[in-house]
């Protein structure tokens, strides 16, 4: 089982876990809010600072921006495992592509006032 922590209020992350969500068959992944107890519980002693936009907890290790995004799309329904093929890309390259983004999202995609609720059929999926 892995947390998947996110942007409560950001677009284009409750897009990306929506799209998580339908290609997650077996349930792998949960979710929080990045300003959830759960997500302060998960990453209580993380060094250094963490991303605002997407931060997954695996197996114990806290892994973020692009390493975060990369290994969750590997755990998803074919095609998406083959996104994982992006590893090889130096690190630098990646989470430079990956802070470009997050740190335009609002600006592109929006944010909400709040956090939205998910649907009852989900709801089990999601801590806090």
């Amino acid at each position: 089982m892995a947390i998947v922590l996110f942007d409560g209020v950001c677009n284009l992350c409750n897009a990306a876990i929506r799209f998580v969500i339908a290609r997650d068959p077996h349930a792998h992944f949960q979710f929080a809010s990045l300003t959830s107890r759960t997500a302060g519980r998960a990453l209580q002693g993380s060094p250094g600072p963490l991303p605002d936009s997407v931060v997954l907890v695996e197996d114990g290790r806290i892994y973020t921006r692009s390493d975060a995004a990369l290994r969750i799309a590997r755990r998803l329904t074919w095609p998406w495992p083959l996104v994982y093929g992006l590893i090889v890309l130096p690190k630098m390259v990646r989470d430079w592509v990956y802070d470009l983004v997050a740190a335009r999202r609002y600006r592109w995609f929006g944010r909400l006032e709040n956090c939205p609720v998910p649907s009852p059929a989900i709801r089990g999926r999601f801590l806090d």
